[in-house]
């Protein structure tokens, strides 16, 4: 996280920022500027917080690239991998959720011979739980069905799946009051 080491030099200017920080983000431009000579070194930085990186910084960087939230077919997959991890585990009962590229398949054809009913309908089940999950962060994500089993249910082996979906909609729809609770506490005094 590179907003760490690059905080906005004009915050100093404001009383936001101590002198220390300033000379750290003037040594390390300096020292970016040396490393340009090199060209087998490669310099990588992520950021959440991009309004508080130095532009100086950043007009040092060839390439910036944006990488926003997860679209709701990632999002999809990434609950389809948690799943099949938990069902790999024999916490969740054996089911036949298809992968992205499969329900677009199936919901495409207007008859699904191949795909059992209750295999589409799980499926489409996520689909919908991974729209309204549209915004969270891919670690977030990654955690929501682990908070489905232990917010929601007996830690029991070989769950139902479609209960286990339904666990996953409350701990999703948890996630989502604890960031709003989260927010709002932040903006009061």
């Amino acid at each position: 996280e590179v907003e760490s080491l690059t905080s906005a030099r004009k915050n100093s200017m404001s009383g936001l920022e101590c002198s220390d920080a300033v000379r750290v983000v003037n040594a390390l431009l300096t020292e970016i500027d040396k490393i340009k000579q090199h060209p087998n070194v490669l310099i990588l930085t992520t950021s959440n917080i991009t309004g508080s990186i130095d532009l100086a910084f950043v007009d040092r960087a060839d390439i910036k690239q944006y990488v926003g939230p997860p679209t709701q077919a990632a999002i999809y997959q990434i609950y389809l991998s948690a799943i099949q991890e938990l069902m790999g585990k024999g916490v969740i009962s054996s089911s036949s959720i298809m992968n992205y590229t499969s329900l677009k398949m199936a919901n495409m054809t207007t008859t699904t011979r191949a795909q059992s009913s209750s295999s589409l309908n799980q499926s489409l089940t996520l689909w919908r739980l991974a729209e309204l999950s549209s915004g969270f962060s891919g670690r977030t994500l990654r955690k929501i069905p682990f908070h489905a089993l232990a917010l929601f249910s007996k830690l029991e082996k070989g769950m139902d799946m479609d209960l286990f979906l339904v666990n996953l909609g409350m701990a999703m729809d948890n996630q989502t009051k604890e960031r709003v609770e989260l927010n709002n506490s932040l903006n009061t005094a």
